[in-house]
């Protein structure tokens, strides 16, 4: 098969693809047999009707009509992946010539995605900073104090209620007077400044004393979904029954044995600056990891096609929309409660979707330039990797990836992530000063996570 291409626009391709006659005529021939089967013809079984009758019954133009459009997707993706194109998009396609006897001739004219032709003077050398992954104080004296919480001790207290008490509680939500279930609780153990029922309600009780009833209406924040009143006004009845203060253990040497193997404050605090060094080493080399590739993709000019750009805008919309539905919400009210609105999100999905197109041309270049490949223990190990992490069985994923032409993308993203290791491997990192105490610096997105408890092993 041989294909041309003509540049007709930007981000536009012509292809003229020419199937040899022999190909051209083994296809159709199997177009008729495929018809045959489908038409019954009297006179003939299934499949054994010959080509004139077929031709009578149905008519020449029916069966080129079906050998066009049975054959013209694989003719043309072998096209695009022999001239290392990638589709935007179907193609318009426009038949040439189809006689027998000779080459059968069509143009495809489609949208491609525009590919970045990079040297390794272009990506080799970007200058970034590793941030510091030094320990301030302050750190380790959040976690003494993760710690004391947890081994803090309930004490009734004779005093109005303060933010971060607990009171044992009787709490009634009530919708167009009917209770909430869902919301209502009998004695309950509850800490005021959670938030857990709407901050109105710690606003009320804070103050209140034990035996005090107390009544009033608020709108239900719009987390806790349609069902169960969101958006909508509802009113609570609350009688405190009493109210408890957290004491905490004072941080010295028998604290230390209580909440850890150590036997001195100093061991734990010790071991605690130890771990979350290593939290904040793991977490840097992604920081560093993006850094690179962010410096990469400011240094470079594409022309992005704009449906390119809308298609992965509305991707990132739909998966926002999706991410609601799983927390029992719309997106509206996600976005309420982020106090964001969809013309936000829309905005925001666009230039994440900008980022992230470029991200992947810029990788795919480097990839052309390093001729890296993917083998198939490499996407086998992907797929085994995905299987454990969905619970399924790796042969059965495969097979699914496989037939939903999945395969490709993963190969896709293992030869991105290759180039991006390549990136990083001759990039020139230099150590980021750590912030100096009392600054009031604000984090930026790059900036490590605190460590969570898991990773802490507190």
């Amino acid at each position: 098969m041989e294909t041309t291409v003509e540049r007709t626009e930007d981000h536009t391709v012509k292809l003229t693809i020419e199937v040899p006659v022999d190909e051209f005529e083994k296809d159709l021939e199997q177009t008729y047999r495929s018809i045959a089967r489908e038409v019954k013809i009297p006179g003939f079984r299934p499949g054994k009707a010959p080509k004139p009758i077929i031709d009578a019954q149905v008519g020449r133009d029916v069966v080129l009509e079906e050998y066009v459009s049975a054959t013209v997707p694989s003719y043309f993706r072998t096209a695009v992946t022999e001239e290392d194109l990638a589709p935007i998009g179907s193609p318009d396609v426009d038949v040439e010539q189809l006689e027998p006897g000779k080459p059968f001739i069509f143009t495809a004219t489609v949208e491609v995605r525009p590919r970045l032709e990079l040297t390794e003077a272009d990506y080799r050398g970007v200058e970034v900073e590793r941030p510091s992954t030094e320990v301030a104080d302050e750190e380790v004296e959040s976690w003494v104090e993760r710690l004391r919480r947890q081994f803090g001790e309930l004490e009734p207290v004779e005093r109005p209620v303060r933010d971060g008490d607990f009171v044992t509680a009787t709490i009634t939500v009530k919708r167009d007077g009917e209770p909430v279930e869902q919301l209502s609780r009998e004695d309950y153990l509850y800490n005021v400044g959670s938030a857990e029922l709407g901050e109105a309600l710690d606003a009320k009780i804070a103050g209140a004393k034990p035996g005090e009833i107390l009544e009033f209406t608020d709108t239900l924040p719009e987390r806790f979904g349609e069902e169960l009143g969101g958006g909508a006004d509802v009113t609570y009845t609350v009688l405190v029954k009493d109210v408890k203060a957290l004491k905490l253990p004072e941080p010295d040497d028998d604290f230390a044995k209580t909440a850890s193997e150590f036997d001195t404050m100093d061991q734990l605090r010790d071991d605690l600056r130890e771990k979350i060094h290593e939290v904040k080493e793991r977490e840097v080399q992604g920081v560093v990891r993006d850094r690179v590739l962010q410096s990469l993709i400011d240094s470079v000019e594409v022309d992005l096609p704009d449906s390119l750009i809308e298609e992965e805008t509305a991707h990132r919309v739909q998966h926002a929309e999706e991410r609601a539905g799983r927390y029992g919400l719309t997106l509206d009210q996600m976005l309420e409660l982020q106090g964001w609105d969809r013309d936000r999100l829309a905005e925001d999905s666009r230039d994440h979707a900008v980022r992230a197109i470029t991200a992947d041309l810029v990788l795919e270049g480097v990839a052309r330039v390093e001729e890296l490949e993917v083998t198939a223990d490499e996407i086998g190990a992907e797929i085994s990797s995905l299987a454990q992490a969905y619970g399924r069985d790796a042969k059965e994923m495969a097979t699914q990836l496989d037939r939903s032409g999945q395969i490709v993308t993963l190969a896709g993203d293992i030869i991105r992530s290759k180039a991006l290791d390549v990136l990083v491997e001759h990039a020139a990192i230099t150590d980021e000063a750590p912030q100096a105490e009392g600054t009031t610096e604000e984090a930026t997105d790059e900036a490590p996570a605190p460590a969570s408890e898991e990773e802490i092993g507190a």
